[in-house]
């Protein structure tokens, strides 16, 4: 009688089995009845379980002293009658049957507590020496062991004895009287009795006090789950405050539901900015191919419109890879293939080529690259990232600007050469600086969202999307993008981890 979900019976031989999209049986109140979706609450099992743990130490505890009291008692008696048959064997062995008598006689005059029981026959079953008048009736003389009911003084009483054949075919009873113990134990066994109900009560109101607990937490967590699915996205689950398992489960889910929010909160912003910003192109192709449908007097002319038409479908194409690309990085595809790389070649390579770009923009590059930085990650994707970097700062730097590109390597020891304060241990910093408009302090936050643009940036080409993936980049790899005011300009930092076994502090400044 449980909760467990009913599982069908396998088809017999030549049965057809059920379909795949066949619904197959599934645990159900109604299939079970009352009784089972009782049972099948988990609440119910893990009170269950807490009073059948609960009993079973109780049993044990039970057993151990019932072990320490009664047992000990019995051990204790059998422990005395034996060493006392091992002393009057040892007198018949020295003195003969008369000197067992009379040391059978001197045990029973000196035996205070009167519990002793002594016995001595013939062959013939007639007494020699004890307490006791006769042989028990009904017991044969080839027992070990046993427990006598006999008459001691005209008192029925109980007894422990313990029967051995002498030589000279004489008979040895030596016993003890266990009426008292045996009241004793019976004592215990009613404590024992009693603690037993006293146990099963208790067992049962925690269990109750377990399942009330489990069913206020999980009630908790499933009208948030329900609040949720309905469309609250600003519901949480309540932390208590004691630090325990429960408080970390909610803790969990609410960092859950808050990145579900934000994500969401995101789609909406795309969504949004998809269809304020890709609407301005798509209608400028559809008006520049449908005015060279109905004004284009030549073919050059017809072929310069469709190919304007496709510069501005060209721009559209580009944002939804630039989209994809994003959300194949968050989604971390490729960070299986992660692994330790030296990114001061590759910055070198590419300061190479954006020194000469620059050049014909008349601007000019400045970079200070260490000649290792070691981190762990994907090369093509830190190439990407600094390259939007380095083309934002290029897009918004004036002519006859400065273009700063540098890196920190920051070692277990602290940071060395002065990038700047702040630089954590572990890590490399890949900083580009301009000296352009920079970004406003209350944008910088929104800066890397996808679609932003500043107001700064309005009248410049591009879709919002180049930090957005520098950001994601960052995020994928365990690092941070920070934005900083370089007075003038902007200042972009991108943090990366350096992996395990990565050299010592090596420093290229950023003048």
């Amino acid at each position: 009688m449980s909760g467990t979900p009913h599982v069908a019976d396998p088809p017999d031989v030549g049965e057809t089995p059920p379909d795949v999209g066949e619904a197959l049986p599934t645990w159900s109140p109604r299939r079970h009845g009352r009784l089972g979706a009782f049972f099948g609450q988990a609440g119910v099992r893990f009170g269950m379980i807490y009073a059948c743990l609960f009993g079973a130490s109780s049993l044990a505890l039970a057993a151990f002293l019932w072990w320490s009291t009664a047992g000990l008692l019995d051990r204790q008696t059998e422990a005395a009658i034996l060493v006392d048959f091992q002393g009057l064997t040892e007198r018949l062995a020295e003195g003969g049957v008369g000197n067992l008598i009379e040391t059978i006689e001197q045990r029973i005059a000196g035996n205070i507590d009167d519990d002793a029981v002594y016995l001595l026959v013939d062959a013939r079953m007639q007494r020699l020496a004890g307490n006791l008048e006769r042989w028990p009736r009904g017991v044969a003389p080839d027992f070990d062991w046993t427990n006598l009911r006999i008459d001691r003084g005209g008192i029925r009483t109980l007894a422990r004895v313990h029967h051995a054949d002498l030589e000279g075919g004489l008979h040895l009873l030596v016993g003890r009287d266990v009426e008292s113990r045996v009241q004793l134990r019976g004592i215990v066994a009613d404590a024992m009795l009693w603690a037993a109900v006293i146990a099963v009560l208790l067992g049962t109101v925690g269990a109750m006090a377990v399942r009330g607990l489990f069913r206020a937490t999980l009630a908790d967590i499933s009208a948030t789950a329900i609040a949720v699915s309905a469309g609250d996205l600003t519901r949480r689950v309540k932390v208590t405050g004691h630090s325990d398992e429960f408080d970390l489960l909610a803790e969990t889910i609410n960092d859950m539901l808050d990145r579900i929010a934000r994500l969401m909160e995101g789609v909406r912003q795309v969504s949004n900015a998809i269809a304020h910003d890709l609407r301005t192109p798509i209608t400028r192709a559809r008006m520049r191919l449908e005015d060279a449908a109905t004004s284009a007097r030549t073919e050059a002319d017809l072929h310069q419109a469709i190919e304007r038409a496709q510069a501005d479908l060209d721009g559209i194409v580009a944002v939804f890879q630039a989209l994809l690309r994003i959300a194949e990085i968050e989604a971390g595809a490729r960070r299986s293939a992660f692994s330790r790389v030296d990114v001061a070649p590759m910055l070198s390579d590419m300061a190479e080529l954006y020194e000469a770009a620059a050049e014909e923009a008349g601007q000019t590059l400045v970079a200070r690259i260490p000649p290792q930085a070691m981190v762990f990650g994907d090369r093509d994707m830190i190439q990407q990232a600094v390259a939007n970097l380095l083309d934002n700062a290029m897009k918004f730097s004036p002519p006859e600007g400065v273009i700063r590109l540098g890196a920190h390597v920051a070692g277990g020891s602290g940071s060395a050469g002065g990038v700047g304060a702040g630089v954590a241990a572990g890590t490399v910093e890949i900083v580009v600086a301009d000296d352009g408009p920079g970004i406003p302090p209350q944008d910088r936050a929104r800066a890397s969202q996808r679609f932003f643009r500043g107001e700064a940036a309005r009248s410049t080409p591009g879709s919002g999307l180049g930090l957005a993936l520098v950001q994601a980049v960052a995020m994928l790899h365990g690092g941070t993008l920070r934005l900083e005011d370089n007075a003038p300009g902007l200042r972009a930092v991108l943090v990366l981890p350096v992996g395990d076994g990565a050299n010592g502090a090596k420093t290229g400044e950023v003048a």
